[in-house]
C-alpha cells in the first residue's frame, strides 16, 4: 500500500458540556498520582506477551515485582491462579505474587468460606500487605462484587482500598481485565447492551431496575451504572468492546452520565488489548492485539425523531491500535511514524454494503470502518442497524467528516493494521419490517463455468497447507507445520510470487522461513509471473515464458515445498497455464513434486487456487442475489458483487475451498457455489485468516492449525426452491478449530478431546435478538453460533439478515438433531468453541425501513 507519512499529532476543538453528572467523583485529588494503570478489555491470551511484560515492567521489573491479585469479581479462584501462573511464566517470582483475601462471597472451587473475607478489608495486616506491593491486579467476573468487597456499607473506602490508593499514588501499577477494567472509572458500567441502552435511555419506556430473571426473558438489556473505584479520572471505561458491540451503550453512558464531556473522551477496550495509562505524562498507550474505541461526545446532541423516540447525533468515533497514544488532557492522538495516512490516498475503491449481520464483509466495527469507509475512496458514508425481533431499533450512520482520517501499516508480517480518527456517527430511530419476497426483481444468473477433474486421489503422497490469508509472522504453529511437512530445516522451498504486484510478500515469507530455521540458500523466489512487479528494474512480465522452461521445471522437481503468496489468484493460474488451458511444464513439475511427497502451501490467493473450481470474486450478498458473472474486475470483484469462478489448480480434490472466510463473511458465496458447482457428497471449506487447513492425502484427513478456524458446509440434505433462487433449507454448518480433525471421505468430525460438549450442559440461558450489524454482540459467524445458539439453553434458533436497500435474505440458524457445541479454555482463559451441524435456512425477503 502506497501512502504518504502522517503527521504525528491531531488536536481537537472542545465545546461546552451537554450533560450533568449522575455519580459523584470517587477521588478528587489525582494530580499527584505517580502510578500507572493497565486496563485490559478481557480475554487476555497467555501468549499476549505485550500486556504481561508491560504490566511487570511497570511493577518494577520481573525480579522486583510484588503483585497482589484480587479475586473478588470471580465465582472461583481459577482465574486468579491462572493469572499468577502466567506472571511466573513471564519471569515473575512466584513467592512475590499473592492472591489477596478480598471477596464478598464464597468461591465454588474451594473448601473454605471466602465470604468471611468481607470482614477483613479493614484488617491492618491486609493493609500492610498491600502497602508492600508494587502492583495490584483485578481479575474478571462481576464488577459490582469488586466494589462491594472494597467499599463499606456506607459507601466509604475500606482500609484495603485506601492502601491500594496509597501505593498507586506512590508509583504502583493497578491493572485489571474485563470486570477489573470496568471498575477503573468513576462511572462504572455494570450491565446492558447497545440496543438496550439506546431503547432505555432514548425512548424512556423501559424500567432500568429489572431483575436478572426479567433480563433473561428479554432480547436486550438496559444500561445500568454504579460508582466505580475511580483510579482513572478522565472518562468512562467499557470493556469487551468490539466482541460484545458495546459502542452504543458506551455512547449512551457517556452522554447521560459524564458531567464534563467537553473535557473527557470515553474509552472502549477490545478483548486481548489494554490501554496503559501514564498519569505523569497524561498519556494512554494501546498495547495488545486489537484496539481501543474512543468517543468524543463534546458535540453530541439528543434529537427527537419520532414520537417518544429520540436519536443521538454528532458523535465522533475514533479507533486506536497498538502503538498509538492518546493525550487525554489535550484530547489528541499520536501515531508511530511508520503509519501512513489514508485521506487522499485511499487504497480501496468499491461500493461497500451496509453492515446488516453475519454475512457482512468486515462485519466488526474496527474492520468495517477501516475497509468500507476510511480507506475506501468510493465511500463517503456507511450504515449499520440494530433492532429487536419486532423490528424496533435504530440506524447507525457513519460519515467521513473534514477531520476524518485513517492511518495504516503492516503488523506481524503482512497483516493490515488501521487506526481511525473522527468518523461522525449519528444514531436514528427506525422501524424494520421483513416479509417473504414473493416475486424478486433481482436477476440471478447461473454459472456457465465448467471445470474438468484433476488426477486421481490415491496417487498423491504430498500434503497441503492452505492458509486463509493475513498469516502473521508470529504464527509459529503454521510456519513450523509447513517446514516440518517440507522435510524440516533442511527443506528446499520455492516461493511463487505470481499473485502479487510486488515482491514484498515473497521477501517477507522468505524472511519468516529463515527466522524459523530454514537455511537461506535453500529458499528461492521462483521467476513465475505474467506481469511486471512494482519497484524493480527488471520487467517480470517476460517471465511468462518461464512457465514452459525445462530448466525451471527441473528445479521445481528438486523442491520439497512450494509456497504461493497472496494477491490475485487469477494471476497465479495465468502464470502457470498455457493460453489453451493446458498445464505448462512448470505446473506439471509442481504436480510431479506434489505426487511424490512435497508439501504445497499458500495463503489468500495462494489458497484459492488449491481447489478445482476456484472462487475468484464476489461476496455473499452478491452471490445469493445475482448469482454468477463471467467478467472479472480485479478489486471490485474481489470485494463484492456476483460470484466469479475460474478453473483452479486442483491440488485439493475433496471439495471447494474459500479464504478470508470469517473476516470477509463469505459463507453465502461458498454455499451458492457449492450448490451450483460442487459435489454435494463432499464438504466445502471456508478458512479463516491467520489459520491453515492441513491436508494429509495419505490419511484422507484435514486438521486445523493457527489462530482461527474452518467453516464446513454440508449440502447433502439441502432442499432448494428451483423456481426461486437462493431459497435453501437444511444446509448444515460446522466450525472447527485447532486440535479438531475431519475425515475427507466420510465427513466425520473429530473434536479436540480437551473440549467438553455443550449439549444439555449449556452455560448461557438467555433470549437473544437477531444479529443485525455492528451493534450486535458476537458479530462474526462462529461467535454468533457459539454464544447465542449452541451454548444457550433458551435458543432453538437464531436469525440474522443480509440486505441492501429493499431486498435481502433472512438467515435462520437452527439446532438440528445432530447439533452440538464443544468448549474449552485455550491460550489462557479465552473461550474456544467448535460447532457441529447447525442447520441453516436462507429465505429471500423484502425489506421496509421507516
Amino acid at each position: 500500500m502506497k501512502k504518504k507519512l502522517v503527521s504525528c499529532l491531531i488536536s481537537f476543538t472542545l465545546l461546552s458540556s451537554l450533560s450533568t453528572p449522575l455519580l459523584a467523583k470517587a477521588q478528587e485529588n489525582t494530580e499527584d498520582i505517580k502510578g500507572s494503570l493497565v486496563i485490559a478489555g478481557g480475554g487476555i491470551g497467555t501468549s499476549n506477551h505485550e500486556i504481561y511484560e508491560k504490566f511487570l515492567s511497570l511493577a518494577g521489573g520481573k525480579e522486583k515485582a510484588k503483585v497482589g491479585v484480587i479475586p473478588a469479581a470471580s465465582t472461583t479462584l481459577q482465574s486468579s491462579k491462572k493469572f499468577k501462573e502466567d506472571l511466573v511464566k513471564y519471569g515473575a517470582n512466584s513467592d512475590s505474587i499473592k492472591i489477596l483475601p478480598v471477596s464478598n462471597h464464597d468461591f465454588s472451587d474451594t473448601q473454605k468460606d471466602e465470604s468471611t473475607w468481607k470482614n477483613q478489608v479493614n484488617d491492618k495486616k491486609l493493609s500492610r500487605t498491600i502497602k508492600g506491593l508494587t502492583a495490584v491486579w483485578f481479575v474478571g467476573g462481576d464488577q459490582t462484587k469488586i466494589v462491594d468487597s472494597l467499599r463499606q456499607n456506607n459507601g466509604s473506602d475500606s482500609e484495603a482500598l485506601k492502601a491500594i490508593w496509597d501505593i498507586y499514588r506512590k508509583g504502583a501499577v493497578i491493572g485489571g481485565t474485563s470486570a477489573g477494567a470496568a471498575i477503573m472509572s468513576d462511572v462504572m458500567i455494570t450491565g446492558g447492551d447497545s440496543l438496550g441502552a439506546l431503547k432505555d435511555s432514548l425512548e424512556n419506556k423501559e424500567n432500568k431496575h429489572v431483575s436478572k430473571k426479567q433480563r433473561s426473558q428479554k432480547e436486550y438489556e438496559p444500561l445500568s451504572i454504579q460508582k466505580g473505584l475511580g483510579f482513572f479520572q478522565h472518562g468512562i471505561i467499557d470493556q469487551h468492546m468490539d466482541e460484545r458491540a458495546r459502542l452504543g451503550r458506551l455512547a449512551v453512558a457517556a452522554y447521560t452520565s459524564e458531567r464534563d464531556k467537553e473535557k473527557n473522551f470515553a474509552y472502549g477496550v477490545d478483548e486481548d488489548t489494554a490501554m496503559v495509562v501514564n498519569n505523569k505524562d497524561q498519556k494512554i498507550e494501546v498495547v495488545g492485539r486489537s484496539g481501543v474505541a474512543v468517543l468524543d461526545m463534546s458535540k453530541a446532541e439528543l434529537v427527537s425523531k419520532q414520537k417518544a423516540r429520540s436519536g443521538l447525533e454528532n458523535i465522533k468515533v475514533s479507533y486506536l491500535s497498538p502503538g498509538d497514544k492518546i493525550n487525554y488532557h489535550l484530547k489528541s492522538f499520536e501515531f508511530p511514524k511508520e503509519r501512513v495516512e489514508t485521506k487522499g490516498f485511499e487504497y480501496y475503491s468499491f461500493n461497500a454494503l451496509p453492515a446488516t449481520g453475519v454475512f457482512t464483509p468486515y462485519g466488526r466495527l474496527k474492520a468495517y470502518l477501516s475497509y468500507s469507509l476510511v480507506d475506501n475512496e468510493s465511500m463517503k458514508s456507511a450504515k449499520s442497524y440494530v433492532y429487536d425481533s419486532k423490528g424496533s431499533g435504530y440506524e447507525i450512520a457513519f460519515q467521513k467528516d473534514n477531520d476524518t482520517n485513517g492511518y495504516w501499516r503492516y503488523t506481524d508480517g503482512q497483516k493490515d493494521d488501521y487506526s481511525i480518527v473522527n468518523v461522525k456517527m449519528d444514531i436514528t430511530p427506525k422501524t424494520f419490517k421483513f416479509q417473504p419476497d414473493r416475486k424478486t426483481s433481482l436477476t440471478y444468473k447461473k454459472p456457465t463455468f465448467s471445470s474438468s477433474e484433476s488426477p486421481a486421489y490415491d496417487s498423491i503422497k504430498g500434503n497441503l497447507l492452505i492458509a486463509g490469508g493475513a498469516l502473521g509472522s508470529s504464527n509459529s504453529s503454521v510456519y513450523n507445520k509447513f517446514i516440518n511437512l517440507a522435510g524440516g530445516k533442511q527443506a528446499k522451498i520455492g516461493i511463487v510470487p505470481a499473485a502479487s504486484t510486488k515482491f514484498d510478500s515473497s521477501n517477507q515469507f522468505k524472511s519468516d522461513l529463515i527466522k524459523y530455521g530454514v537455511k537461506a540458500e535453500n529458499i528461492e523466489i521462483l521467476p513465475i509471473s505474467n506481469h511486471d512487479f512494482k519497484g524493480t528494474s527488471e520487467n517480470e512480465s517476460t517471465w511468462k515464458t518461464n512457465m514452459n522452461s525445462d530448466k525451471l521445471a527441473q528445479k521445481v522437481k528438486g523442491l520439497t515445498g512450494i509456497w504461493f503468496v497472496g494477491g490475485d489468484q487469477t494471476l497465479i493460474t495465468g502464470s502457470l497455464r498455457n493460453e489453451n488451458g493446458s498445464d505448462s511444464k512448470v505446473l506439471q513439475a509442481i504436480w510431479h513434486t506434489y505426487k511424490n511427497g512435497a508439501v504445497l502451501g499458500g495463503t489468500s490467493a495462494g489458497a484459492a487456487i488449491m481447489s478445482n473450481t476456484m472462487l475468484a470474486g464476489g461476496d455473499s450478498y452478491g452471490a445469493l442475489s445475482y448469482g454468477f458473472t463471467n467478467t472479472y474486475d480485479d478489486m471490485n470483484q474481489q470485494e463484492g458483487g456476483p460470484a466469479y469462478l475460474e478453473k483452479g489448480l486442483g491440488f485439493f480434490q475433496y471439495g471447494l475451498v474459500d479464504q478470508h472466510f470469517d473476516n470477509k463473511a463469505r459463507l453465502g458465496r461458498l454455499i451458492a457455489t457449492a450448490y451450483e458447482k460442487g459435489n454435494k457428497n463432499q464438504l466445502s471449506y471456508g478458512i479463516d485468516e491467520d489459520t491453515a487447513m492441513v491436508v494429509n492425502n495419505k490419511e484422507k484427513q484435514i486438521e486445523v492449525v493457527g489462530r482461527g478456524g474452518i467453516t464446513l458446509v454440508d449440502l447433502a440434505k439441502v432442499q432448494a426452491n428451483d423456481k426461486f433462487p437462493s431459497d435453501y433449507k437444511n444446509i448444515l454448518i460446522s466450525y472447527i478449530t485447532p486440535g479438531d480433525k475431519v475425515n475427507l471421505t466420510t465427513k466425520e468430525i473429530v473434536i479436540n478431546p480437551a473440549k467438553t460438549s455443550t449439549r444439555k450442559n449449556e452455560y448461557y440461558s438467555e433470549k437473544v435478538g437477531p444479529n443485525t450489524g455492528l451493534f450486535s454482540p458476537h458479530g462474526v459467524l462462529r461467535k454468533f453460533l457459539a454464544y447465542d445458539l449452541v451454548d444457550n439453553a433458551q435458543s432453538k434458533e437464531i436469525k440474522s439478515y443480509a440486505f441492501n436497500q429493499n431486498k435481502g435474505f433472512e438467515l435462520t440458524f437452527r439446532k438440528s438433531a445432530e447439533s452440538n457445541g464443544y468448549w474449552a479454555y485455550t491460550d489462557g482463559q479465552k473461550d474456544d468453541y467448535s460447532i457441529v451441524k447447525v442447520a441453516l435456512d436462507i429465505k429471500p425477503i423484502d425489506v421496509d425501513i421507516r
